[in-house]
């Protein structure tokens, strides 16, 4: 096997990382053979020179089966060559045995990003670094595809990191609920609607200081360090209320955290913290 960066052997040790996780990022063709088997010999050249004339569009992972028994096993291997290919995390496509190069082409070719997956995951990788290229991006993918859920989600969060708000909101309303996208919809709703509540920072953060003991005090403060965005300390000094008040614990400050839990991630370490305080302080 000539040496190439999308061509990789792969063993029991770093499949997760090279092919599961990779598979996030980019489809990940894994080729299961051995090297008493003909068939496999015969599509190894040609799997690897289509997969090199891709030029990481599509990565190529080799298993050897008798040096993996376990990843043999796992994946039902029967007879090889067996070629599965991996998107996020899942088979989505694979076949068995030796096939012609034109089947084999189409079959990759497959895998390949739309032109607006292509243009939503140019825009994914610079979003954060620059905002009005990655919105470039967003739009001419949504030109391809109205209704792509990455794209809509990313111009989603563009439009609430400028501050409009009723533009992310319409947008986050376009993408179906289920699935990893929908959950990110459900996460962007949560911002905007903390976005919307009505709080001056500076005001709340003075009466609190002022007045450390007084729970509606802290709680206001609270409720403006989630609407900025702050949601460690937000959530530090909801608690902080819901010591002092155990009625404001079990209505309103349950309620401003859970809304913080769905933007951290309901599972996220700091939501399961906090959700371990609060329920100590209502029960």
């Amino acid at each position: 096997m000539a040496s190439s960066p999308f061509v990789l052997n792969v063993d029991e040790t770093n499949f997760q990382r090279e092919v599961l996780d990779r598979s996030r990022e980019v489809p990940v063709v894994v080729d299961f053979w051995a090297a008493w088997c003909g068939p496999c010999r015969a599509l190894a050249p040609i799997l690897e020179r289509l997969i090199e004339q891709r030029q990481g569009q599509v990565i190529l992972a080799k298993v050897n089966v008798d040096e993996n028994p376990y990843l043999a096993q796992s994946f039902r291997i029967e007879g090889i060559p067996a070629v599965k290919a991996i998107r996020d995390g899942r088979i989505v496509a694979q076949f068995e045995g030796l096939i012609p190069e034109a089947h084999l082409a189409e079959f990759l070719d497959r895998l390949l990003p739309s032109p607006a997956q292509a243009e939503a995951q140019q825009a994914a990788a610079i979003e954060n670094t620059n905002t009005e290229e990655a919105a470039r991006l967003y739009a001419r993918a949504l030109n391809k595809d109205p209704n792509y859920g990455p794209a809509i989600l990313g111009m989603a969060r563009i439009r609430l990191a400028t501050g409009e708000i009723d533009e992310a909101e319409y947008l986050a309303n376009k993408v179906p609920p289920g699935g990893e996208q929908g959950a990110e919809a459900d996460r962007l709703r949560a911002i905007i609607a903390l976005k919307k509540l009505p709080v001056n920072e500076e005001d709340a953060r003075q009466q609190a200081q002022a007045d450390p003991e007084n729970p509606q005090r802290l709680f206001e403060w609270g409720k403006a360090l989630a609407v900025a965005g702050d949601y460690p300390k937000a959530l530090e000094v909801l608690y902080a209320a819901a010591e002092r008040d155990r009625d404001l614990a079990r209505g309103a400050v349950k309620e401003l955290m859970v809304q913080i839990f769905h933007v951290i991630g309901q599972r996220s370490d700091l939501a399961e913290e906090y959700r371990d305080k609060l329920r100590r302080v209502m029960y």
